[in-house]
């Protein structure tokens, strides 16, 4: 399971080719996410992708388990560094809730609050429109898709608070963006993500 190692885009966390410091990359230069930092522990290929699959889309949860843990470890310092007041965990619509029956970012969410000791808000972030799996569209049909999908059910928990945002893979980071956009307007005062893994290209 290849890691992501230094130097990378010291806010999206997408890893650069050859070696000298992390620095912020053009795409973020241009388009500033709404999350302040985002990191992953693995590149999405090979074994990685498998165990995502197998946890995903076939209902191996024990995987949640040493997935969680490998990334939690991997981000240790990442995850000191940002200073985490909750964990909280990308939502699902409740349709494909229903049909897979669980949410992985939840499962991977348990893992990392029981880690870290860092309290795991698991339904203040709502996901309040069906959206397309992102995994079908194109990068700028991504941002389009997911605008709006998300909602917070109580502001007031989250006023001057900073969110580590949970997911099991990062792509474009479209989703965690949008999440983010709307924590901030509740009044989140920083919004870190950590994703098991990184896909390198959409």
């Amino acid at each position: 399971m290849p890691l992501i190692v230094a130097p990378l885009c010291s806010r999206c966390g997408i890893p650069f080719a050859g070696v000298g410091d992390d620095h912020i990359c053009g795409a973020c230069i241009r388009d500033r996410p709404h999350f302040d930092a985002a990191r992953a522990a693995f590149v999405y290929e090979g074994p990685c992708r498998d165990m995502i699959h197998a946890f995903k889309y076939h209902n191996k949860t024990h995987l949640r388990r040493p997935l969680g843990l490998l990334t939690a470890g991997g981000l240790s310092e990442f995850i000191t560094s940002v200073s985490a007041d909750l964990i909280m965990p990308v939502p699902l619509h409740r349709t494909r809730l229903r049909s897979r029956g669980f949410n992985q970012a939840i499962l991977l969410g348990e893992i990392f609050s029981r880690r870290t000791r860092i309290p795991l808000v698991r339904d203040n972030l709502r996901r309040i429109r069906w959206t397309e799996p992102q995994v079908n569209l194109a990068a700028a049909e991504r941002r389009t898709n997911v605008t709006g999908a998300f909602s917070i059910r109580e502001s007031s928990t989250l006023e001057g608070r900073s969110v580590l945002l949970v997911d099991d893979v990062l792509t474009t980071g479209s989703t965690v963006d949008e999440c983010a956009k709307v924590l901030k307007s509740a009044g989140a005062s920083r919004v870190s993500v950590v994703t098991v893994a990184r896909a390198l290209s959409p």
